[in-house]
């Protein structure tokens, strides 16, 4: 006969991997503060985002009682917290992996376009995408999706299926905020002229310069029209697309100055120029790290 492993039981076989573990109860929600934590009374533990100098040796603050130490997660202050635990959760951040939140159909079909493959997890509603890599947690990045990794943690559902790649620049992009409402009287940044694309820096391209110029053209005019909102991620998607084109060239093919007219353009509609830059470069690596 076989037994069903208990919550305890999984959460010790976590920790051993050096998976940080933690109880939930009904509802999928960590077990409550203590007394001597209850509304922050405690300061915080220390490795919270507001440190304080809480010790508490029960699985008080979620996340951050996550642990790793068999000690502590068969202590006889977390022993009753177990026998009411109908299962385990971890902290993403704290094994240096990352943890893409599909919660519906669309989400899920969505990243299978966008994301690369790496090790799948199914859930109730959709699927947990699982990457190494530890980055900054936030929820809503777009519809259905949420990012948890740091100060976050994750039902476990089993180890899934499939080889974990390495976090891509498309995730970090998700979490990355711009200010989408420009300037009275100007954009939230200038830049000055800079030379567009043309042969003369794309000695390796494949394609006619009728070609990349057409398509350049259409992204950049995708980009401008993003007045009200979305410019920065426009021009994350237009740099990735763009990108693409040139996998298969011997190069050089450009593509700095592809990015520098993308980036122009986003300011233009009054995106700060350092994040432009950011989505336009993550827009870039994507398409190699795709191709690769």
């Amino acid at each position: 006969m076989t037994t069903t492993p208990t919550p305890l039981d999984a959460a010790l076989a976590l920790a051993a991997a050096g998976v940080p573990v933690l109880p939930l109860r009904a509802g999928k929600v960590p077990f409550g503060n203590c007394r001597a934590c209850k509304d922050g009374a405690c300061g915080g533990r220390p490795n919270m985002k507001s440190a304080g100098p809480c010790r508490c040796l029960a699985p008080c603050h979620a996340w951050a009682a996550a642990s790793t130490d068999p000690h502590v997660l068969t202590s006889p202050v977390w022993a009753p917290v177990w026998r009411e635990a109908v299962a385990v959760a971890y902290h993403p951040g704290g094994a240096g992996l990352t943890v893409v939140d599909l919660d519906n159909a669309a989400a899920v079909a969505w990243a299978r376009e966008t994301l690369p493959p790496t090790r799948t997890v199914p859930t109730t509603r959709g699927e947990h995408w699982i990457y190494q890599g530890a980055m900054t947690s936030s929820n809503s990045v777009r519809p259905g999706v949420d990012i948890k990794s740091l100060t976050q943690y994750a039902r476990w559902l089993g180890p899934g299926t499939g080889r974990m790649a390495l976090l891509p620049a498309a995730v970090r992009a998700l979490v990355v905020k711009e200010d989408t409402t420009p300037r009275r009287g100007g954009v939230a940044s200038s830049l000055p002229p800079r030379a567009t694309w043309d042969r003369t820096v794309a000695t390796g391209c494949r394609h006619t310069e009728r070609y990349v110029r057409t398509g350049l053209e259409r992204g950049l005019a995708q980009v401008r029209a993003r007045t009200e909102s979305g410019a920065g991620s426009q021009a994350f998607g237009v740099a990735r697309f763009l990108a693409a084109q040139h996998t298969a060239c011997p190069g050089p093919c450009g593509l700095a100055s592809i990015g520098e007219e993308i980036v122009s353009a986003a300011v233009s509609v009054g995106v700060p120029e350092a994040y432009a830059r950011r989505a336009v470069a993550n827009g870039l690596e994507t398409a190699v790290e795709r191709a690769a």
